[in-house]
């Protein structure tokens, strides 16, 4: 049987920290589905389809990666994609405080579902998309942070 992890987020925009996380999954899953959305207390830079582009873009050569987006409840998606694996990158202690109760909300929704949490590379430990944007907007260099792709279209978003 296939084994099939969902990667969850909002990927605004996708940094060379989730890409870390993504490839070493592939290490113990079959495919990746990056999964899309609009976080609800996020202003996202990039919209969904702008999103969803860059990263398939990334992708465009692999055959285990799958992007894909959702909206709702991630766990009604995975039913629909019937898939049981949840991928979540940390970086730092605060991001565990969420991600576990994520988990225990998703787990109390869907028993059947798993979690599994992946730390980054520690060269991409520090990288977060809010970092990146940050820097984007005051004109510096991102191009170590996110693949070129995605650091011409910050420069096309903040006009430089």
């Amino acid at each position: 049987m296939e084994r099939i992890a969902v990667y969850p987020g909002s990927f605004d925009p996708i940094t060379m920290g989730h890409i870390d996380v993504i490839e070493r999954s592939l290490g113990f899953v079959d495919r990746v589905v990056v999964a899309v959305t609009n976080h609800s207390r996020k202003n996202s830079l990039f919209t969904i389809e702008e999103r969803v582009a860059l990263i398939r873009t990334i992708y465009d050569k692999s055959k285990r990666v799958e992007v894909d987006r959702f909206n709702g409840l991630l766990v009604n998606y995975m039913k629909k994609k019937r898939i049981n694996i949840i991928l979540r990158g940390l970086r730092a202690v605060s991001d565990f405080e969420y991600e576990f109760q994520m988990l225990l909300a998703n787990r109390k929704l869907d028993s059947r579902i798993e979690t599994v949490f992946l730390m980054p590379g520690e060269e991409f430990f520090f990288i977060s998309s809010s970092i990146v944007k940050e820097i984007a907007s005051l004109k510096g260099d991102v191009s170590m942070f996110v693949p070129e792709v995605v650091a011409e279209a910050l420069k096309k978003k903040f006009k430089y």
